[in-house]
């Protein structure tokens, strides 16, 4: 929906016992899972025998990727993808990912989920030291930190902890040398990454929804601060997080990951639907029947339905062959899509009072049309229960939430904004309520800055996206 939050990134990799052509087959199997998380543009790199191939471009994976392409790409024992939108870095090809580099220790690609909060003082650095950049992506920033790195240290793996000394912010990463694979997960763990197998082979997925797919069973989360390595058909472990506080993103749990996914111990899907029951006791309301805004909001309201024993029904009918219209590159562009993509039922929606549930409210702009559509489809109430608490705070670790005057809930009151939006009534979910829910996570501590303007690492006096831009 446009105006919603844009996602992150969303990574994959996978080290086989043997040299196959099915790594870029099960590469791209997984970009397809995690499309949800970025669909700008997105690329695979292989691994055969020591040399990297890649194909990237913008685009979906399905375009992308289609059976010529895949035909054409070489068979290896190793691959990584990625599925993009831009955080740091416009959306242009030379910014799609993998990075891929050769240095004087060989070859290198590196894909990478989440925004580093100090890129634009490490890319000063590199440059004054002679190091030269194709891309405006901060992914850039960190390969080029391995491969100075590297020339100090005896492995790729001591290079690759020795940057997450340098680098601060929010980071998945997977690294792919000549022999080696590497996954990281920055020490407070903000963006999701976890372990799966599939028969003898080792695979990296920013959610878990992506090794259901392709058959391969899931074996844990990466740490956060956790630096894991593969080699010779090995899996080894190194712990780098320093004491440093858990602050996974809580808006995973609400909105970014698909419903499907096992994040950090916690089912997405049972997560939000426990949300809308707790939304349904902080906030009742008198209705004919409960919906959800598709396709964000419909795990709240099915909780919602359950626990106020409201009937659930479905308001609005969405079209399948239209992209995500909040990660198109222009309002303009959005504002026609949206009314292309949602449709109301009519005879469903007429004369009723409505219960309508979605994640979050952050410019406004997509609700109030909502709501519009609904009154002039002849709901006599609109009553809109929100699934999590007002947005407050601008994000700095890979979320499109950058400037705070673009957020309807800084200078409004909750009254106000439902006025605004043309709502009957508006409820928001309470922090204290949201975290009862998150406790059921292994993550003792979230980022919840979206929602209180603090953060669990200090952050810096601009969002580095624009600056990055107008610098380089």
């Amino acid at each position: 929906m446009f105006n919603k939050i844009k996602e992150e990134c969303g990574v994959f990799g996978i080290y086989s016992k043997e040299k196959e052509e099915n790594v870029a087959y099960y590469t791209r199997i997984g970009l397809s899972s995690l499309q949800h998380r970025g669909e700008e543009s997105c690329g695979i790199a292989i691994n055969d025998g020591g040399i990297i191939t890649y194909h990237k471009d913008i685009g979906l994976v399905s375009d992308v990727f289609d059976q010529k392409t895949m035909d054409e790409l070489t068979t290896g024992k190793m691959a990584i993808g990625h599925v993009r939108y831009s955080t740091t870095g416009a959306p242009k090809k030379e910014n799609a990912q993998p990075i891929v580099i050769r240095y004087a220790k060989g070859n290198m690609a590196v894909v990478h989920n989440g925004n580093l909060t100090n890129a634009v003082e490490l890319r000063e650095e590199l440059a004054q030291s002679g190091a030269i950049f194709n891309s405006t992506s901060d992914t850039e920033v960190i390969a080029h930190i391995i491969a100075r790195e590297r020339l100090k240290v005896h492995s790729i793996e001591e290079a690759v902890m020795n940057t997450m000394k340098y680098i601060k912010g929010a980071y998945s990463l997977l690294v792919m040398s000549s022999q080696k694979l590497i996954a990281v997960r920055d020490p407070q763990g903000f963006r999701p990454l976890c372990i799966g197998k599939l028969e003898n082979d080792i695979v990296f997925s920013s959610e878990s929804c992506a090794l259901d797919i392709m058959g391969a069973d899931f074996v844990r989360d990466v740490n956060p601060g956790e630096v894991v390595l593969v080699t010779n058909n090995e899996m080894k472990s190194y712990d780098c997080k320093n004491g440093q506080k858990d602050g996974l993103c809580i808006f995973e749990y609400v909105y970014f990951a698909r419903p499907d996914s096992t994040v950090d111990g916690v089912n997405v899907h049972h997560f939000r639907e426990e949300v809308g029951k707790m939304l349904a006791l902080q906030a009742p309301v008198d209705a004919d029947f409960v919906a959800g805004v598709p396709d964000s909001g419909l795990d709240a309201a099915l909780g919602y339905s359950k626990q106020s024993k409201i009937p659930y029904d479905i308001a609005f009918v969405k079209s399948k062959y239209i992209g995500r219209t909040f990660i198109q590159s222009t309002q303009s562009t959005r504002k026609k899509q949206v009314l292309l993509k949602l449709n109301p039922i009519k005879t469903t929606v007429a004369g009723k009072k409505i219960v309508l549930v979605d994640d979050s409210i952050v410019r406004g702009t997509t609700i109030t049309r909502l709501i519009k559509i609904l009154k002039r489809a002849g709901a006599k109430e609109v009553h809109l229960r929100i699934a999590s608490p007002k947005f407050v705070g601008i994000c700095y670790f890979g979320t499109d939430v950058a400037k705070k005057d673009e957020l309807i809930g800084v200078n409004k009151t909750v009254e106000e904004i439902r006025q605004e939006i043309g709502a009957d009534s508006l409820e928001y979910l309470s922090l204290e309520n949201l975290r009862k829910i998150a406790k059921e996570s292994n993550r003792t501590g979230f980022c919840e800055g979206c929602f209180t303007g603090e953060y669990p690492i200090e952050v810096p006096d601009e969002i580095q996206k624009d600056k990055f831009e107008k610098v380089f």
